[in-house]
């Protein structure tokens, strides 16, 4: 059973950074295809970023350019670095990871979820 914690959530004014952590155990860290994904009220759930066993990643065009995903292995840690943080960012980031990946350039898919971390941007 894999379990995720995520933590770094916060609050930011318009244009600010945030940095995402999503702590991984049960699993070889290495294996897990993970990332991010996010709900605003009233919206349905959507992937921001992953990164799969190759180390490939897939970023959602809103946050091209702007949000960026890095690995610790030694730590099984996954952060997303937040910059340039816009209104529209504002949600709660779920962590998920899965045990298989879904190929090159496909958002990896989601067997386990953290509880999430509150981001809200403020303009």
């Amino acid at each position: 059973q894999v379990q995720l914690v995520e933590s770094g959530g916060g609050s930011v004014q318009s244009g600010g950074s945030l940095r995402l952590s999503c702590g991984a155990s049960g699993y070889t860290f290495s294996l897990l295809c993970m990332g991010w994904f996010r709900q605003a009220p009233g919206k349905e759930r959507e992937a921001v970023a992953t990164i799969d066993t190759d180390g490939i990643t897939v970023y959602a065009d809103s946050v091209k350019g702007r949000f960026t995903l890095s690995q610790d292995n030694a730590k099984n840690t996954l952060h997303l670095q937040m910059n340039s943080l816009k209104p529209e960012d504002t949600a709660m980031y779920y962590c998920a990871a899965a045990t298989y990946g879904l190929g090159r350039g496909v958002f990896c898919p989601t067997q386990y979820w953290g509880r999430g971390a509150q981001v809200t941007v403020s303009s």
